[in-house]
């Protein structure tokens, strides 16, 4: 590679550039210039390995381009020429091959940084994410390390001489395994004597021979055997003693474990607490264990009759009444949350409890900010109620358990991160006090949480009972017949070791032997004695200690990794992360395909509008129905008088024309006109008059409301919220309530308004007639219209219509005709007939064969009088147009008293007065009251969820809700696959 015009140079330079290229040139040690040799031998392991190659190398050449160099023979034959040119550049061809060197170099060690930083790169790949976990080391804890001991923190560690004490006998170990060695080759070769020996015994048996006397061999060989069996013996001694000594050494490992794990939890602890403030005013990134809660709530929302499409993994907790499921979800949340009871049923509903870890043990509703401190009995307590509480509250009446779902997450250090659904226990009667179909409900809920392909079921057999007596095993066997899902736990083991005659059921039991059911595995529990003071640390010593005594663990029948609630929640734990692993990705892929099918719908059927939900229509219909609201106060004084006079009008005419006009005017004379008059007028304000007013304002307001609502809506309205704008209005009216300080004011204005009887100008008189003549005119077309239908059709209608009279409207016409010829004989007759006249009446009748009842007559009477009446003071408010002079002048003429349009006049005034008086009162308060009303029911409205889906229907709000819960759905699984992607 290098040609230098040294032999020795160009070997040199050769093998050093292959050492610091990392090549060995392969050329013979004895083909190479003797120069060339002695550097090999110096510089490849032969001189001093201390001093660096390429410094050695280079010093080396340093030192050669000093030696003068013997100049080598020509070649034969070339004359001598070439060679003695190629002589004279040497020097300059060896230095610049001599730079080459440096750039060879340079080149090397730039080439092994490379190399290094790669490798280094690919190390740092190969670590874990720790990003995830920044949040259990605070930003203050380089801070506190510099305030911890570091001293103390050591002398609190154990020493190598006490972790020794704890560590086994090896030699002695390694003995006892030589020993089981040779004993279990001896008793192989023991077994072939044995067998050997019988079987010559049978020989001489068979063969009829007497036996040999035994000689010296045989006995030897008696003898020998029986100091095998006397080893046997002291062998299997041995045996026992060594499984009780690998049983206590396990025992301490597991106790010194246990110990440094709770050390470690405190100190963990102690480090997250020690800026409590600080931690609780930072923002926390939540945890993938509470993203996955999320996702579970909102589907339950969406799909509250757990439809199939929510194949979310969860674990569901089931089993017999009483069978110890609560307890067993309470030592895996390490707190007494559940409430308890002695025999009775305790769940009545699903609870959805979110685990995970955390630095304070706190446990949390999810529609409740309050937290409470699991490690404070007072708020366990509180817990325990409000869960009871909240079960009752979802029980609809008439039943005794319920599907509703009520939603807890319980934080802690040290706890397994999962989602568990505790369900009612399962019974097989139903009791006294329960609903009849109580046990057909469990079923169904049971199932319905069970049928799901992703549900891991932790299924609870109580151990202290017959296992014949389960239900739960059978049930679970049906929803999961291979067992790909199912963890089965036995509890009170201790008591089931104390009844059971044969502990060996408790193995079959574990091993899956007992039950036709399948699991994925099998656990033995001990949840404590049986009370509810109990504490669960305490619960906890009691379940090591039993199982360390346990002749079930000491024989063989368990074995370790099968007991204690430690190991179940690992176990559980690790089966639930596994589920959720292999089918979040494709229940994601469901909700995509989902999300797609209900856009395509709503752009189908819905172009042009906007995908709104149940409750941003609701807030849309709330805006509209304020403006409308508000519109009422831009109604002018005029309208409302205009509609509040003719209102009361409408209600009090038939009092007044009735009760006061016709008994007055039928006095004689105008006194006593005027003072029936004054004295009907005073009793009907002081009573009746005020609370029709009031009524007609309110009517009035009401109307005025629809009305503008009516208007709102044909202004290109929606129709989707006609239902829930009548129920606000509806609710409103009901809830409004009239002032009661105005109804007395307004009797006194009233009262003033008819005492005056002065009218000051001529408009207001002639104001008065128009008014008087167009109710006379009105009372009179009403009494015609009555006559006719008593007396029928008259001949025109009768030979124009072909209409026929019936037999009573035959006598009422008759009776109709004698009545009127008496009051044309006498036009100044009174308002009643005398009984001589009712007489005279019915005899005529008679004689023209018409058969009349005395008060058929008066009844007739009474519409013919009206109308005679009604006419003749028709007649006399014409003659009182010109009425004013004398009246202004107080002149006193008999044949023109017009007493009756001064009535009118004041029933005239007083109703402006009053309709005066109720519009100031709706403008300046009623209105401003409904409005606040109606906000009151849109804002009580708007709480009620049920409300609000009974008002606001149709396929658009349905379409619209399922897109916002589908796409929330979508995104909620998409960050939680992805958090749970950088975990892995």
């Amino acid at each position: 590679m290098l040609r230098v015009g040294s032999r020795a140079a160009c070997v040199a330079c050769r093998n050093l550039v292959a050492n610091n290229m990392g090549v060995r040139f392969r050329i013979p040690l004895q083909k190479l210039h003797p120069l060339s040799r002695a550097i090999h031998h110096r510089y490849s392991g032969n001189g001093n390995p201390q001093r660096p190659p390429h410094r050695t190398a280079a010093r080396y050449f340093t030192s050669m381009s000093r030696l003068p160099m013997r100049p080598p023979k020509p070649p034969p034959g070339s004359g001598g020429h070439g060679y003695q040119q190629q002589r004279n550049f040497w020097v300059a061809r060896l230095a610049s091959r001599l730079l080459k060197l440096r750039y060879i170099l340079l080149g090397s060690a730039v080439g092994g940084g490379y190399t290094a930083k790669k490798t280094y790169d690919e190390w740092k790949d190969m670590l874990p994410d720790f990003s995830e976990y920044n949040w259990v080391i605070p930003d203050f804890v380089w801070e506190l390390s510099e305030q911890i001991d570091l001293d103390k923190l050591a002398k609190a560690l154990p020493e190598m001489e006490e972790i020794a004490k704890l560590l086994p006998d090896f030699d002695k170990i390694g003995e006892n395994f030589t020993f089981l060695k040779s004993l279990l080759t001896s008793g192989v070769s023991l077994g072939s004597e044995v067998k050997g020996a019988s079987g010559l015994h049978l020989l001489l048996e068979t063969s009829g021979d007497p036996p040999l006397k035994a000689t010296d061999s045989s006995a030897a060989v008696a003898h020998e055997a029986g100091d095998k069996q006397y080893k046997k013996s002291s062998d299997k001694e041995k045996i026992d003693q060594l499984q009780e000594e690998l049983l206590r050494t396990q025992l301490r490992y597991q106790r010194m474990l246990e110990r440094l794990e709770k050390e470690n939890k405190e100190l963990r602890k102690v480090v997250l607490q020690k800026d409590d403030k600080g931690i609780h005013q930072r923002k926390v990134k939540k945890s993938l264990i509470d993203m996955y809660s999320e996702v579970l709530d909102v589907l339950s929302d969406y799909d509250a009759n757990y439809n199939t499409q929510d194949h979310l993994p969860r674990v569901v907790v089931v089993g017999d009444q009483s069978a110890g499921k609560t307890s067993v979800l309470e030592m895996i949340a390490q707190a007494r949350i559940f409430p308890r009871g002695s025999g009775e049923m305790m769940t009545r509903s699903p609870v959805k409890v979110t685990l995970s870890e955390g630095p304070h043990h706190v446990a949390m509703f999810k529609d409740s900010g309050r937290e409470f401190d699991l490690t404070k009995e007072e708020d366990l307590a509180a817990l325990r109620h409000e869960i009871e509480l909240r079960m009752r509250k979802s029980v609809k009446e008439g039943q005794t358990v319920s599907s509703e779902t009520i939603s807890l997450s319980v934080k802690g250090p040290g706890i397994q991160r999962m989602v568990l659904v505790d369900l009612p226990g399962v019974i097989s009667t139903v009791t006294a006090g329960m609903a009849t179909d109580t046990k057909e409900t469990i079923f169904s809920i049971s199932k319905a949480y069970m049928q799901n392909p992703n549900a891991i079921i932790l299924c609870i057999q109580d151990g202290s009972v017959d296992a014949e007596r389960s239900i739960v095993t059978d049930l679970v066997s049906q929803m999961d017949p291979q067992g790909k899902r199912t963890i089965f736990v036995l509890t009170k083991v201790d008591l089931a070791e104390k009844n059971l005659a044969s502990p060996s059921r408790i193995q079959q039991i574990v091993e899956g032997k007992l039950f036709p059911m399948k699991a994925l595995g099998y656990f033995a529990v001990v949840t404590g004695k049986g009370s509810s003071a109990e504490s669960i640390d305490s619960i906890k010593d009691y379940e090591e200690d039993f199982f360390q005594n346990s002749r079930l663990l000491r024989d063989g029948m368990l074995k370790a990794h099968q007991v204690t609630t430690k190991n179940l929640s690992l176990a559980v734990a690790d089966c639930f992360w596994k589920m959720v692993r292999e089918s979040v990705e494709q229940q994601a892929d469901v909700f995509k395909a989902s999300r797609f099918n209900l856009e395509t719908e709503w752009k189908n059927n819905y172009p042009r509008l906007r995908e709104l939900d149940r409750n941003e229509l609701f807030e849309k219909a709330k805006n509209e129905i304020l403006d409308e609201v508000i519109s009422l106060s831009q109604v002018t004084p005029q309208h409302w008088e205009s509609i509040l006079q003719k209102k009361l009008w409408e209600r009090v005419s038939t009092h007044v024309i009735e009760n006061i006009y016709l008994p007055a005017a039928q006095t004689m004379d105008s006194g006593t006109f005027n003072t029936t008059v004054d004295i009907k007028l005073k009793q009907w304000t002081d009573k009746q008059l005020p609370h029709k007013a009031l009524e007609v304002a309110w009517e009035t307001l009401q109307e005025e409301f629809a009305r503008f609502m009516a208007e709102y809506k044909g202004k290109d309205q929606d129709d989707i919220f006609d239902k829930l704008k009548e129920a606000v209005k509806d609710e409103s009216i009901k809830r409004h309530k009239w002032n009661e300080r105005a109804l007395d004011s307004l009797r006194v204005i009233q009262h003033n308004a008819l005492e005056d009887r002065s009218i000051t100008d001529k408009p207001q008189w002639d104001a008065a007639i128009q008014f008087m003549e167009e109710t006379l005119h009105a009372r009179l077309k009403d009494t015609e219209s009555v006559i006719k239908d008593m007396v029928g059709p008259d001949w025109k209608e009768r030979w124009l219509s072909w209409k026929n009279r019936t037999p009573d409207q035959h006598i009422r016409n008759e009776t109709k005709n004698e009545l009127d010829r008496l009051l044309k004989l006498h036009d100044e007759h009174t308002a009643y007939l005398a009984n001589d006249e009712v007489t005279t009446v019915r005899k005529n009748l008679e004689a023209r064969s018409v058969e009349v009842d005395p008060m058929l007559i008066k009844d007739t009477w009474h519409q013919l009088y009206r109308r005679h009446f009604l006419q003749k003071a028709l007649s006399h408010c014409n003659l009182c147009k010109r009425g004013f002079y004398y009246y202004q002048r107080h002149f006193v003429d008999s044949e023109l008293e017009c007493n009756d349009v001064v009535l009118f006049w004041r029933i005239q005034r007083m109703l402006v007065i009053t309709a005066n008086t109720l519009r100031q009162q709706l403008t300046n308060t009623e209105v401003r009251r409904l409005e606040k009303n109606v906000k009151e029911v849109l804002d009580d409205f708007g709480e009620d969820m049920e409300k609000k889906t009974q008002l606001i229907t149709g396929r658009r709000v349905q379409l619209a809700e399922d897109l916002k819960k589908v796409r929330e759905i979508q995104e909620k699984l998409e960050a939680f696959i992805e958090a749970l992607h950088k975990e892995k």
